[in-house]
């Protein structure tokens, strides 16, 4: 099943994030490989798709698990948690009726 995961980050991180981007990417990467990621990106502070110095509040992801628990442990692993970016994770079963 698809699951959402929706993460906010804390502000001013924006330093630890790049520091921590490229394990993130790998993961998602690894993910992707094996037909189990939908979407993944970030959500920029500011509206353009380079935020510069603003950076990003969040990030949004849509990826393929067994179960909601499965989903969350995968979630909670995340680099971006262990380098104090995210401040809160949220983890929900998603449907995806289009495209």
């Amino acid at each position: 099943m698809w699951y959402a995961i929706i993460s906010e980050d804390h502000e001013g991180t924006l330093d630890q994030r790049l520091a921590a981007r490229p394990e993130h990417v790998a993961r998602l990467t690894a993910l992707r490989d094996k037909g189990r990621l939908l979407i993944a990106g970030p959500h920029p502070a500011v509206d353009s798709p380079d935020p510069g110095p603003a950076g990003y509040t969040g990030s949004l992801l849509v990826v393929d698990f067994s179960s909601l628990e499965d989903a969350k442990a995968w979630a909670n692993e995340d680099p971006y948690i262990a380098a104090g970016v995210y401040r809160n994770v949220t983890v929900k079963p998603f449907n995806l009726v289009l495209p």
